[in-house]
């Protein structure tokens, strides 16, 4: 009878040993699957530090799973506390993510983008200033007046005249535009182009003096750190970005938790319903022109773009974009996920890299912004997001032009109020699928 209680317990051990290798190899390939789905490693991702590290904390939970069940099995569970190893693991692994790449990203954060009208004196010292200064902020050139001396030795290149404002800041990112002359004889010409930047929602700046000075400096230095005075498109509100920047991460964060069985049920019908990836990376145009890939679950066939051309003829929307409600690209099960705005789930991770936003105006491919008219790009001067006033307006039934003013208007009178309203009002549209096609 001894001798058949060890062997049940050697089997019961061998039962444990095995349910533990299992749940390692379970916890690593849900690892490697995740983190490979949100470049995870990629440190050319685009997202900040505080991203990252969110990011690293939600992964970290992913394979935990796995691992919990086993804790909890008799014979492991006596000298496995699996809350004490959560305990460890997810600081630990925050702390090493930081150490070995966090500091990296903080570092290496996308620098604020500097045009500067002007290469004349007041020019050339302002092109110093921002390649010198402690700021991170990355001249891009220069535009010069008429008049303007021969463009010698100045830090940055020239991209042309100040009449090719409009042609630079559809081409160029540019976060903002120093106005670097306070001749009487430009005034007409910087006015034109301050109007331009109004359009584009650029920030701008102008000469706080008609003066530069070597020694002196003004008794308030805090008014006019620069020499200039800065414009903004809408009135700042820093707390209120900041709240929002927070509530996107948490938001963010939260949706993927709670919906990941229905992240995973769709990523594994995707694959199996038809060929090609389960996600589907997209160019699309963010804050201030920059470019980033938007994830979506895939909704179409593989070879979709390559379709699109010989769809053209059938588009039902006016501007530029395309919208079919019987696009034969779409598969069967694309229908129901994008009816429901399933499709859009993965857009939470571009969320938590700081790509987008959870409220903003939804984000264009680059083809569609080459043809915006100049009001059209203020959409650009924000952040993009999941969900917008279009998307509870009606979405594809809204006109292209309306789409368009209700976005200006949203940027014009935003505030964390209006975004936490727009949220509300999306969850029985996407419950409904009102509006989708």
């Amino acid at each position: 009878m001894c001798t058949a209680c060890l062997v049940g317990a050697n089997q019961a051990g061998s039962f444990h040993l095995a349910a533990a290798v299992t749940a390692l190899l379970v916890a690593s390939a849900t690892w490697l699957f995740v983190a490979r789905a949100i470049h995870q490693y990629d440190r050319a991702a685009g997202r900040g530090a505080l991203g990252d590290q969110a990011l690293t904390a939600l992964l970290l939970m992913a394979p935990l799973a796995p691992i919990l069940l086993v804790g909890r099995a008799p014979a492991i569970g006596a000298a496995f506390d699996p809350r004490a190893f959560t305990a460890v693991l997810v600081p630990a692994g925050l702390a090493l993510r930081w150490i070995t790449v966090g500091r990296y990203l903080w570092r290496a954060r996308p620098p604020e983008q500097v045009l500067v009208v002007g290469s004349g004196s007041l020019g050339r010292w302002t092109g110093r200033d921002v390649v010198e200064g402690a700021a991170r902020r990355h001249l891009v050139g220069y535009l010069c007046f008429r008049d303007d001396p021969p463009p010698l030795r100045l830090p940055a290149p020239v991209l042309g005249m100040v009449e090719a404002m409009e042609a630079v800041l559809k081409e160029v990112v540019v976060d903002e535009v120093y106005f670097a002359s306070v001749a009487p004889e430009h005034t007409a010409i910087v006015q034109q182009q301050i109007g331009v930047c109004e359009s584009f929602g650029v920030p701008f700046a102008i000469p706080a003096y008609a003066y530069r000075f070597s020694r002196a400096s003004p008794a308030d230095a805090k008014s006019f750190p620069d020499g200039y005075l800065h414009f903004l498109g809408a009135r700042p509100k820093r707390f209120q970005q900041m709240l929002k920047r927070s509530f996107d991460i948490g938001a963010s964060t939260a949706a993927l938790v709670l919906l990941s069985p229905v992240l995973v049920a769709t990523a594994v019908a995707v694959k199996t319903s038809s060929k090609g990836p389960v996600l589907f990376r997209q160019p699309r145009v963010g804050y201030h022109g920059r470019q980033f890939d938007m994830l979506k679950f895939r909704s179409m066939v593989a070879d979709a773009d390559q379709l699109k051309a010989k769809l053209l003829a059938l588009n039902e929307r006016d501007g530029p974009v395309f919208k079919m409600k019987a696009d034969p690209r779409v598969t069967p099960l694309g229908r129901f996920i994008r009816k429901y705005s399933i499709d859009e789930l993965p857009q939470l991770i571009n969320v938590l890299r700081g790509d987008m936003s959870i409220v903003g105006p939804r984000p264009p491919i680059p083809s569609e912004v080459a043809r915006y008219e100049a009001w059209q790009r203020r959409r650009l001067s924000v952040r993009p997001g999941l969900t917008c006033v279009w998307q509870v307006s009606g979405r594809n039934h809204v006109s292209f032009e309306h789409w368009m003013l209700l976005d200006m208007r949203y940027i014009d009178h935003w505030n964390v109020l209006a975004d936490l309203r727009l949220v509300l009002r999306t969850v029985p549209v996407v419950l409904t699928g009102r509006g989708a096609s």
